[in-house]
C-alpha cells in the first residue's frame, strides 16, 4: 500500500502551493495520462530551473521545491522536490530517493570545500507510474549537459533515468556508493547532520558566494 504522503504537500514539497500548481499544469498543458503528464514535468523541471550545487546548505530553504521554482536554480535535491511537488499537485504519488555518489566531473572549488568527489545524499525523484515507482533524475539541466559534454538524461516514464557512469568522450561521471533510501520528505536534519560530520565546509555561510559553478567547470575541463 502506498504511503498517503505521497500525495501530501510537505515542508519542502509544496505541492499545494500556487506558484507549483499554476507551474505544474502549465507544462502538463492537454496531457491526461500519469506517464505523458510525468514525462512533461521532467523535462519542465529538468530544463527551466538552472543546476547550481553552490547554495547555502546550512539554510532549510535550500532544499525547497518553491525556492527552487522561484529563483530558476537549485542543486539536485531541491530540483528533486520541485519534481515530487509538481507530480503530487497532477495527482501522481511522488517521493525522494538518496544515494552518495562519486562525482569525477565536479569542479576543483566544488571538491576542495565538500573535502573528496563524494558527495553525500544526491537527490533524485521516485513516481509511480503504472503500478510501480520510476526514478527520475532532473538535476542536469540539458544547456548545462552541452557545455559538460555529458549526455543529458532521457525520461520516458517506464524506465529509471539516473546518472550515467561515463560522459560523452568515455571519461567517469558519477558512481553510486551508498543508497540512502526512499522519503516522503526531504530529511533536511538527516541531511545536514551528515554534511556536518562528514563535509563541514559547505556549511559554512559564505562558503560559495560569488561562485559559477558552469563557468568554472567549462574553463577547467577546455
Amino acid at each position: 500500500m502506498l504511503d498517503p504522503g505521497y500525495l501530501k504537500p510537505s515542508r519542502c514539497i509544496e505541492s499545494d502551493a500556487p506558484p507549483i500548481v499554476d507551474f505544474a499544469r502549465s507544462c502538463v498543458g492537454n496531457a491526461s495520462a500519469p506517464t505523458d503528464m510525468a514525462i512533461r514535468l521532467y523535462y519542465a523541471v529538468r530544463d527551466s530551473v538552472i543546476y547550481d550545487p553552490y547554495q547555502a546548505y546550512a539554510d532549510d530553504n535550500t532544499y525547497s521545491a518553491c525556492v527552487a521554482l522561484e529563483r530558476g536554480r537549485g542543486f539536485c535535491i531541491a530540483k528533486a522536490a520541485l519534481l515530487a511537488a509538481c507530480a503530487r499537485a497532477a495527482g501522481i504519488p511522488a517521493r525522494l530517493g538518496f544515494a552518495d555518489v562519486r562525482n569525477h566531473l565536479a569542479t576543483p572549488r566544488l571538491i576542495e570545500m565538500n573535502g573528496s568527489d563524494v558527495f553525500r545524499w544526491h537527490g533524485y525523484t521516485d513516481l509511480w507510474l503504472d503500478g510501480k515507482f520510476v526514478k527520475a533524475t532532473p538535476a542536469f539541466n540539458l544547456s548545462m549537459c552541452q557545455r559538460f559534454d555529458v549526455m543529458p538524461l532521457e525520461f520516458d516514464g517506464r524506465n529509471d533515468s539516473i546518472l550515467h557512469p561515463y560522459d560523452q568522450k568515455d571519461r567517469r561521471h558519477m558512481e553510486y556508493l551508498l543508497d540512502r533510501g526512499r522519503f516522503a520528505e526531504v530529511p533536511v536534519e538527516k541531511i545536514i547532520a551528515t554534511f556536518r560530520e562528514n563535509c563541514p565546509r559547505v556549511l559554512e555561510p559564505d562558503g560559495f558566494r560569488g561562485g559559477d559553478f558552469v563557468n568554472e567547470a567549462t574553463t577547467e575541463r577546455r
